[in-house]
């Protein structure tokens, strides 16, 4: 059994990040030949899971600038061996698999934060649910995909440039937006404490820029709302504080088409009202932390 840890985590909060997207791909759709994701009403998509992949890839580069940077505002500076990712592809699932339930939750940070539900089976660590889940995030306005043929290196033999048909696939432009909640019930579970929120709400800010790829060069994390409650429980609806800081298309803009420009085409809330806020033990935007 579990020893509980100090420091755990022991408030609800509910966050909200607004992401906008510009001639880039912010997450391809395997069954779609890796085109933006989107939806019947052709409003774009983005999975929790690639999110999270670029919050583990963070964490796990050690040797990187971002992982230096943030390891160093804590004190003691955190232990890397304590913040290793078990969804990594340097992991082998051997070596989770001889790791007691104990060993898995000192040694993964993923583990931790995420919980394990998405290891394979054939392990003896039992099946937790992490304290932070993210949501599915759905452009505000339906978005414009667009396509392209680009050129290919060289082939080895006979030098020529081969051609991509309509590999370069973008959205124009989109606003998205991402719910995550965190759940303290769920600490007692994997052991979850502050110092481990912490580094994902430091990490959040950098998850688009420091893990830009060609088709994914113009992503941005506008707003990255941050709401505590003031109780274990819960101290308003998290659908209330979601809606309120949702991005609306201005009244002169036609919401059933795609926008063109974050300014020119949206609403952006800057603050809760008083209602909600007064129900709130914090309230920040993390991108003003950086």
């Amino acid at each position: 059994m579990l020893e509980k840890k100090e420091n755990l985590i022991d408030k609800r909060a509910t966050g909200l990040l607004i992401v906008e997207v510009r001639n880039s791909n912010p997450n391809g759709d395997p069954d779609r030949e890796s085109d933006p994701r989107q939806r019947q009403d052709g409003r774009g998509e983005i999975s929790p899971v690639s999110f999270k992949r670029k919050v583990r890839d963070l964490v796990e580069r050690k040797s990187g600038t971002v992982w230096e940077s943030i390891s160093k505002q804590f004190s003691p500076t955190l232990d890397p061996n304590k913040f290793m990712i078990s969804e990594s592809r340097e992991v082998k699932l051997a070596d989770i698999r001889n790791l007691n339930e104990d060993q898995f939750t000192e040694k993964f940070w993923d583990g931790r934060i995420f919980g394990n539900t998405e290891l394979e089976k054939g392990r003896n660590i039992p099946v937790k649910t992490g304290v932070v889940q993210f949501g599915l995030g759905v452009s505000v306005s339906p978005v414009e995909v667009r396509r392209m043929t680009t050129t290919n290196p060289p082939v080895e033999g006979d030098k020529k440039v081969g051609m991509a048909p309509l590999a370069f696939r973008v959205v124009q432009h989109g606003v998205y937006c991402m719910p995550f909640f965190v759940n303290p019930t769920a600490a007692s579970k994997t052991q979850c404490t502050q110092d481990d929120l912490k580094v994902l709400l430091k990490i959040i800010p950098f998850a688009y820029p420091h893990t830009a790829s060609y088709v994914r060069s113009c992503v941005e994390v506008r707003h990255a709302w941050y709401m505590e409650h003031k109780s274990a429980l819960g101290s308003c609806s998290d659908f209330a504080l979601i809606d309120a800081l949702t991005p609306t298309r201005k009244k002169d803009q036609d919401s059933g088409k795609p926008s063109n420009s974050w300014h020119d085409d949206y609403d952006v809330p800057k603050e809760l009202p008083s209602e909600l806020r007064d129900k709130l033990n914090d309230f920040r935007d993390l991108m003003n932390e950086q």
